[in-house]
């Protein structure tokens, strides 16, 4: 095998640990935090199915956020929707036999022109801390470089179109990374900027504030069912107390 095969597929296992295991320790730590108050968001639901709908609601159609503010919601909507049709089409270089549903028509086609929304939102977002002034006060250095990286990976992605590479020998390189039966990874320049970006993002989700994705799941002011007037709410770590007394 050439070094760049070498070499990719060592740094995608160390990103692919990184992540994997980052993600499984910070949901650890979230799942752990104590929530001693009672403190959801009015209007809030009354029983677990209401929580469950609201946070299904918060999920595919960011209610808060359309509340808070519409042009933040546009641009952040469109992202994460294309972003989910870009996944998809990109399920067909890890899938041996690929799924009929993932080599459809559809959902290639749509994946493809989903990265020019994606880069129309990503872009919309990183204006948004540029040019609005409470958004720049409180941004951070990081905030701009995680944009900045997801709209290369993007555009990188996009270059391939007009640099192509070998697409049988990428999916046989992912494939072979999955079933430990390696294949060579096409030395293409915009293949490889593409590669080493994606590898990048992998190894800061756990550490950056894309946690978001799951840290909504454990955030109390959404999962909690608002019946403090019925129900004493009492920690978790009150109760140990309360049992040694």
């Amino acid at each position: 095998m050439s070094f760049v095969t070498i070499l990719y597929a060592a740094l995608f296992y160390f990103a692919a640990t990184i992540l994997f295991v980052g993600l499984a320790y910070r949901v650890y730590e979230y799942a752990k935090i104590p929530a001693p108050l009672k403190i959801p968001t009015p209007p809030a639901p009354m029983t677990q199915r209401g929580v469950a709908i609201r946070i299904f609601r918060e999920v595919v159609f960011f209610e808060s956020l359309f509340s808070a503010t519409k042009w933040t919601w546009l641009f952040s909507w469109i992202f994460h929707l294309a972003l989910l049709l870009a996944a998809l089409r990109h399920l067909k270089y890890f899938t041996d036999p690929v799924w009929f549903w993932v080599s459809s028509e559809l959902v290639q086609v749509a994946g493809h022109y989903a990265a020019y929304l994606m880069l129309a939102g990503l872009l919309g977002l990183f204006a948004r801390r540029v040019f609005v002034d409470r958004v720049r006060y409180i941004s951070s250095p990081s905030d701009y470089l995680i944009l900045v990286l997801i709209i290369a990976i993007a555009g990188s992605g996009l270059m391939m179109k007009w640099f192509p590479s070998d697409i049988l020998a990428i999916k046989l390189f992912f494939v072979g990374l999955l079933t430990f039966n390696f294949s060579e990874l096409p030395s293409d320049a915009v293949l490889l900027i593409h590669l080493s970006l994606v590898i990048a993002l992998m190894i800061i989700f756990p550490y950056s504030k894309l946690l978001h994705a799951p840290g909504l799941f454990f955030s109390p002011t959404r999962n909690q069912v608002d019946n403090a007037r019925s129900k004493r709410h009492v920690a978790d770590w009150a109760k140990r107390m309360e049992s040694t007394k």
